[in-house]
């Protein structure tokens, strides 16, 4: 600069860059010299502002050609009008990161999460390191903020960083990419669109072109040559930007000049010797200034002039973009334009998604799960059709929004779980790896997942249910005996025994007076008998006069009458309400138990959450410690199922329980040919179901916006109903609530009771037998005279009463204390004689008259008590002896107390024409 103002100059034009700006700038301001700056950037660089310093006084001659930077405003607009939050900013070794400080403030001011990166050189060793160095977690965040990304650099750096990203599998066609950029011409835009794929937007500078293409060429009295003005020509399109304000700086002065002829006031050139201290200025600087400033020009930039502040206020930009998509060089439009003075002109939104997507496809990766996603149609040589729930709701959006769909399962049939390297399988794998567009199944929201993978909202609640198999009907044969508990019947037996032993002992110690006439003795058998038959309120025929039995007895009514009371009202409410009770009624009750083992599908989405909550230390409810001990169990291997259906197998044909998706078991359990399932579960819905896209994906919102109107306008109960019907032809909770309507009773119920009378009559008929072989095995037995006889008192007794009611003579006041009848076997006696039979009573008082029908003749004999040697008969002449007993109530042998002595005399007794010879005893009596 020195060298050329000895030489002597007019105005001084630069094209450089703002660090030899300054220095130009001083030296201009002292020489007075017109400096034009044009502001250059390295390659293509986007520019970065110099920060000249202007002073108000009247020794600034610098005036700045190119427009002042606007890429703060441009950017900030831009990313305000697509609301983004979240993206990352490139930039190359050559940018000046200061130059975009305005936009990082206001952007942080305005909540935003902005990331800064700088691109290397050498691209592919930069995105080599970021795989080698990053592990798969730090891959996807990666990945995830990629999706919104701003370029600043020079067109061909970011050709190579996109192609690079592009080949990688960094970015897919749901990203959204800036570049923005003063340099760019169209064939480096035709580049960027051909190399890149999702959605990008170009800014760039433009100047406006002449409608008419004969003046293109025209400056007012100026010719431009073709090769500059004629847009098409590759020589103009390989051209900077800063050599177009060249060319246009050199017309402007040239009319300055041109001007200054023209008015005559002409300075010489001025010859300076910069070096020198004391070297004066050049005192025509001021006017050529001025001169300059008033002037302006219409070139290939458009409009130059100047402000008053010495800079170009005429600039502006094109804003140019693509929609998503992912086929290569698709075509680009112009969305807008951007200008100081009005601003954005035009509308950035992709109006694509908003209204229809019609013509897109989309590939859908699922699950089979019932009754979410379910096969249909399987059609040899066709595509497999499809049904379900999920599959209802992506019917509706696609009904809605136009786009079509082809469906696949995911090749291992699993919804997906990070594996050991930090790559993902199953259907989430095929999202992350671009596979497939969106993922839809019984498929619930976890933050795992949306690491990697984004979610429209929830479709639907979801909550972990347990699949359990009801208990089996079987048959209670003694359903009777279910009102008493087995300790109760046998307190009530206990109490039988023991009251009847009471009342026998009562009587023993203070034995009652029997009436005349009476047919039962208080025996041991007799009272137990009569204590069992009042139990049953059947009654007794056993007397008791004594008071102590009295009280007793009634205690013993009253006990039978509650305890029989109570037996009949349950058994009532026993027989006519079936009551279904199991201890598992909630997930609490299933972890507390271990009777009953239980698992999940392995590495599933149930899993992973009892997992993380089971071995979480702060966890409160010790329920999932508990759960993930019994699920863990031999490192998962021994309950846990590969498939759901696997799962609901075990619970059909084994002891098992399966913790699974409650919509999925409840679908299951309504939809059992044998009804044999039940499901509990926890009622409150912590996550959701959602239909999985790629990260970034332009469809999300979209998808959710009609999601959640599907939900208002009731559209999605009615999903629901078709697939969980209110009136199933199961009962899912049927075994933790009471039916309470009562049935017709079967036989069923009473098979008990029939069982017992069956043992009753069985074993009467035994003892019947066995009562009938002891008889004749007694009968045919003949004992010696010398064997102890017994005399059958029950039946004398009997004949005694029969004379006394017959006859009115004095042996009625025969009193009752003087003998007690007990029963003795009269026909263990001799065999009776042709004429009379005679029997010998040693040590009674008895007196007894035997009577032989055929021969009509009494014998009366009179046995004294004191007669040590046997019976005395008086004019007969042969008697016998031996020895007597007879027994008392309770079966053992006493003496009787008799106190008074009578002689009952004959009574005649018609024959009835009977062979009463035969029958020895009907012609006895005492």
């Amino acid at each position: 600069a020195c060298d050329l103002m000895n030489q002597g100059i007019l105005a001084l034009v630069s094209s450089i860059g703002c660090t030899s700006a300054g220095s130009l700038q001083s030296l201009a301001d002292a020489m007075h010299i017109p400096h034009l700056f044009i502001q250059r950037s390295t390659a293509g660089t986007p520019r970065s502002g110099c920060g000249l310093t202007r002073s108000s006084r009247n020794d600034d001659y610098t005036l700045s050609v190119r427009p002042p930077v606007y890429l703060n405003d441009v950017i900030l607009r831009v990313v305000t009008e697509y609301a983004w939050q979240k993206f990352i900013i490139f930039y190359d070794n050559d940018y000046d990161i200061r130059g975009i400080q305005e936009f990082l403030d206001k952007v942080s001011q305005q909540g935003m999460d902005v990331a800064l990166q700088k691109v290397e050189n050498n691209i592919n060793k930069m995105i080599t390191g970021l795989f080698a160095t990053m592990r798969i977690e730090e891959l996807n965040r990666y990945r995830d903020t990629l999706r919104r990304a701003i370029l600043i650099m020079n067109p061909s750096t970011a050709k190579s960083f996109l192609t690079e990203v592009v080949e990688t599998n960094l970015v897919a066609f749901d990203c959204h990419w800036i570049i923005i950029n003063e340099e760019i011409n169209d064939v480096d835009v035709q580049e960027l669109v051909r190399r890149s794929i999702g959605r990008l937007t170009i800014i760039r500078q433009t100047f406006p072109v002449p409608q008419n293409i004969s003046q293109r060429c025209f400056r007012g009295n100026h010719r431009i040559s073709s090769s500059l003005c004629d847009p098409k020509d590759p020589f103009s399109q390989s051209m900077e930007i800063s050599n177009l304000y060249i060319y246009d700086t050199v017309l402007l002065l040239a009319n300055a000049f041109h001007k200054k002829l023209e008015d005559r006031k002409w300075h010489s050139m001025a010859s300076l010797t910069c070096i020198r201290k004391n070297s004066k200025p050049w005192q025509g600087g001021r006017s050529m200034l001025e001169t300059i400033k008033k002037g302006g020009v219409n070139g290939l930039t458009g409009e130059l002039e100047f402000a008053e502040n010495g800079g170009n206020p005429n600039v502006h930009f094109e804003i140019l973009g693509t929609n998503y998509g992912e086929d290569l060089g698709r075509g680009i439009r112009k969305l807008g334009c951007w200008n100081p003075i009005t601003g954005l002109n035009g509308s950035l939104t992709d109006r694509k998604l908003e209204n229809n997507m019609r013509g897109v496809v989309l590939r859908v990766v699922t699950v089979l799960e019932e009754p979410f996603v379910m096969v249909s149609e399987n059609v040899l040589g066709k595509p497999k059709k499809y049904q379900g729930f999920s599959i209802d709701v992506l019917e509706a959006l696609a009904t809605y929004l136009g786009f079509k769909y082809e469906i696949y399962v995911a090749p291992d049939h699993k919804y997906g779980s990070p594996q050991d390297d930090g790559s993902w399988n199953g259907l989430i794998g095929e999202l992350v790896f671009k596979r497939a567009d969106i993922g839809i199944s019984a498929l619930t929201i976890t933050p795992d997942r949306e690491n990697v993978v984004d979610f429209t909202t929830r479709y639907m609640d979801y909550s972990v249910g347990v699949l359990l198999r009801k208990a089996e009907k079987t048959v209670d044969m003694f359903a009777c005996l279910a009102p008493f508990d087995l300790s109760l019947w046998a307190c009530i037996a206990g109490t039988v025994l023991l009251v009847g032993l009471l009342v026998y002992l009562l009587n023993w110690l203070n034995p009652p007076r029997l009436q005349m006439g009476s047919m039962t003795s208080t025996t041991l058998y007799n009272s137990m008998w009569f204590v069992y038959g009042s139990f049953v309120q059947q009654g007794g025929e056993v007397p008791y006069t004594t008071l102590a039995t009295r009280l007793m007895m009634g205690a013993w009514w009253l006990f039978a009458l509650i305890v029989i009371s109570s037996y009949t009202a349950n058994l009532a409410a026993f027989l006519t309400i079936t009551r279904i009770e199991n201890s598992i009624q909630s997930l609490q009750d299933l972890s507390r138990q271990t009777d009953i083992p239980y698992g999940t599908v392995l590495d599933s989405a149930v899993y992973e959450h009892v997992r993380v909550k089971g071995m979480n230390p702060f966890e409160r409810d010790s329920m999932y410690s508990q759960m993930w001990r019994m699920i863990n169990r031999s490192n998962g291997s021994e309950n846990n199922v590969l498939e759901s259906t696997a799962g609901i197998q075990k619970v059909k044909y084994g002891n098992y329980a399966f913790v699974w998706d409650a919509a999925v078991l409840e679908y299951v359990a309504i939809n059992d040919a044998e009804c044999s399932f039940y499901t509990v579960g926890n009622t409150v819905a912590d996550r959701g179901y959602g239909i999985a896209l790629q990260h970034g994906s332009p469809y999300r919102d979209v998808f959710s916006q009609r999601i959640l109107e599907l939900q208002q306008n009731g559209d999605m109960d009615v999903l629901k109903h078709k697939w969980w019907p209110k009136n199933g032809q199961c009962d899912l909770y049927s075994s933790v609530d009471t039916k309470q309507k009562g049935g017709a009773l079967d036989i069923k119920s009473f098979a008990g009771v029939f069982c017992i009378l069956a043992a009753g009559i069985v074993l009467s008929c035994f003892i019947a037998m066995l009562e009938t072989w002891w008889n004749k095995r007694k009968g045919s037995r003949v004992p010696s005279k010398e064997d102890d006889k017994e005399i059958d008192l029950e039946h004398l007794h009997r004949r005694v009463n029969s004379l006394c009611t017959d006859d009115d003579s004095p042996h009625k006041q025969f009193s009752t204390s003087s003998i007690d009848l007990t029963p003795l076997d009269i026909d263990t006696l001799p065999t009776r004689q042709a004429l009379e039979q005679i029997s010998d009573f040693r040590n009674t008082h008895i007196t007894t008259t035997t009577f032989i029908p055929e021969q009509i003749q009494t014998l009366s004999r009179t046995l004294s008590a004191k007669a040590a040697s046997g019976f005395s008969f008086g004019s007969v002449p042969e008697h016998r002896t031996g020895p007597f007993r007879h027994r008392a109530p309770n079966g053992g042998f006493f003496r009787s107390p008799i106190k008074t002595m009578s002689s009952i005399p004959y009574q005649p007794t018609p024959t009835l024409g009977l062979n009463i010879g035969s029958d020895p005893d009907r012609g006895t009596s005492i």
